[in-house]
C-alpha cells in the first residue's frame, strides 16, 4: 500500500458514531493510509452520518453537497452511519458523487473498493486516557420516534472475552477509563443466550489491571435491574453516574412513543439507584412537542424533572424522521413555536436545578482524570461525570489528580490543584 494515500473522516452524532469512526480510521491506517487535515487533501473521504434529529441530517446533507464540486477523479467519497438503510437507491439519486454507502459498522464495501479485501483485525487508536468501546450494536425497541433500529439493526452483543481483550489492549496503550456503549447498553447479553448481562461484563472488566474507571451508556429504564445497580454500587472501578433517558413524564405520551414503561416504573428505578449508590449522579433525555403532546402532558414532564432533579438533561424538540412509526402513523401537529417554547422552559428549569446541585460542591476535593486541555487550562471529570477546569503547571494528560473546587456553575466546576 502506498504510504502517501490519505483519508479524512467527518463525524456527527452519538458516541457510537465516534467509536465507529475511530475503528474505521484504524482499519485504514493498518492499510498504510495517513490521516489528512482536510477533505480536499484526502484520497478517501468518509462522512459518518446521524439522522436522529433533523438538524444532524441537514448537516450531513450539507457536507455531502459541499464535497461534490471539488471531488477528484481519483478520490473516493463514502457515506456511512444511520443515514444509510438497507436500500440506497434514493441516496444514490440524491448524492450521485458518493461512491460507497455503508450501514453502521459495515466497513466492508469501502475496504473492498480500495483493497479488494474486507475488514482486518486492528488495534484501535488511542487519543488520550479515555476511550469508547462498543459492546452491543442495534436496538430491539422500535420506539415510534426513532430510526435507529432500522439502520443499526437488531441487538447484537460482543462476547465478554472479546470486549476484555479490546479493553486490555487500550489500557496497554495508555487508556485509564473506558465508556461501554450501546443504543441500549443494559440489554447487553440478552442475545447471547448464556445468562450473561451488563453486570457480568462490568464485573469482568473491573478486574483489568491498569484500568481505573468504567462508564456505560445509554441505559433503558427497565434494563437498570437490581443486579446492575448492585454492580454499580459494589464495583470500585464503575463510576457513580447513570444515563437513563425518560423522554416524557406522561404515561399517555410514553405509550404513544412505545417506550414500554410507565412514569412510576421509571421513578422506581431512580429510587433504587439512589438508595444503593451514594452520591450517584443522573442524566436523562427528554423529547418535547411529540405528536399530540398537550400542555398538561408537557407539564407532567416538567413536574417529573423538578421532582427527580437530574444533574444533566439533554432536551430536544421532536422532529419527524422518515421511515419511523411516528412518521407513518402520527401527525406532527405541535407548532414549531410551541416546541421551541417548551424546550426553553425545560432548559431554564434544568439550569436552576443544576446550579443548586453543583453549588454544594464548592470546597470539595474530588479526584479528576485529566483528559484534555483548552485555552491554557486542564480539564477532566469526576467519577460522577462533573466537568472540572483548572490551571496548573504540575498536571499532565492522563494523570489522576485531586482538585479543590473554587467555583461552581450549572454546567461545570472550576478548581485548583491540591498538592
Amino acid at each position: 500500500m502506498n504510504l502517501q494515500h490519505t483519508y479524512y473522516i467527518w463525524t456527527v452524532g452519538c458516541q457510537m458514531n465516534v467509536a465507529d469512526s475511530e475503528r474505521l480510521g484504524a482499519e485504514l491506517e493498518s492499510l498504510g493510509y495517513q490521516q489528512a487535515a482536510t477533505a480536499d487533501d484526502a484520497d478517501v473521504v468518509v462522512v459518518n452520518s446521524c439522522v436522529v434529529r433533523q438538524h444532524a441530517e441537514d448537516r450531513v446533507a450539507n457536507k455531502l453537497h459541499a464535497l461534490r464540486p471539488g471531488k477528484r477523479p481519483d478520490q473516493t467519497i463514502a457515506l456511512m452511519g444511520c443515514m444509510v438503510g438497507p436500500r440506497t437507491e434514493e441516496l444514490r439519486k440524491r448524492f450521485p458523487h458518493v461512491d460507497v454507502f455503508m450501514r453502521p459498522q459495515a466497513f466492508g464495501p469501502l475496504l473492498e473498493r480500495i483493497t479488494g479485501e474486507g475488514c482486518l483485525p486492528v488495534q484501535l487508536p488511542v487519543n488520550g486516557p479515555t476511550a469508547f468501546v462498543n459492546v452491543i450494536h442495534g436496538c430491539d425497541n422500535f420506539c415510534t420516534f426513532c430510526i435507529v433500529p432500522y439502520r443499526r439493526g437488531r441487538e447484537r452483543s460482543r462476547p465478554i472475552p472479546e470486549v476484555r481483550e479490546e479493553v486490555e489492549g487500550l489500557v496497554r496503550r495508555g487508556v485509564r477509563e473506558v465508556t461501554l456503549l450501546g443504543q441500549k447498553v443494559d440489554s447487553y447479553g440478552k442475545d447471547l443466550k448464556d445468562g450473561t448481562d451488563l453486570a457480568d461484563l462490568l464485573t469482568d472488566l473491573n478486574g483489568v489491571d491498569g484500568l481505573d474507571r468504567i462508564r456505560f451508556l445509554t441505559s433503558y429504564p427497565l434494563g437498570v435491574t437490581d443486579k446492575l445497580v448492585d454492580a454499580i454500587a459494589g464495583l470500585e472501578k464503575v463510576c457513580e453516574h447513570v444515563n437513563i433517558p425518560v423522554q416524557s413524564g406522561d404515561d399517555e405520551v410514553l405509550a404513544v412513543m412505545h417506550r414500554g414503561y410507565t412514569v412510576d416504573q421509571f421513578r422506581d428505578r431512580i429510587a433504587r439507584i439512589r438508595d444503593a449508590v451514594a452520591d450517584a449522579s443522573l442524566s436523562t433525555d427528554v423529547i418535547v412537542g411529540f405528536c399530540g403532546e398537550t400542555e398538561a402532558q408537557f407539564q407532567h414532564t416538567m413536574d417529573l424533572l423538578d421532582e427527580v432533579r437530574f444533574d444533566v438533561v439533554h432536551v430536544a424538540a421532536y422532529s419527524e424522521r422518515p421511515g419511523t412509526i411516528a412518521a407513518r402513523t402520527l401527525p406532527d401537529d405541535i407548532p414549531l413555536a410551541v416546541k421551541k417554547e417548551r424546550l426553553q422552559r425545560v432548559e431554564q428549569l434544568q439550569e436552576s436545578v443544576a446550579r443548586a446541585i453543583n453549588a454544594p460542591l464548592l470546597g470539595s476535593t474530588p479526584e479528576i482524570l485529566v483528559d484534555g486541555r483548552k485555552e491554557g487550562r486542564w480539564e477532566g471529570r469526576t467519577r460522577t461525570n462533573k466537568l472540572v477546569h483548572f490551571a496548573s503547571e504540575d498536571a499532565g494528560l492522563g494523570e489522576m489528580v485531586t482538585v479543590e473546587i473554587t467555583a461552581t456553575s450549572p454546567w461545570s466546576l472550576q478548581g485548583v490543584l491540591r498538592s
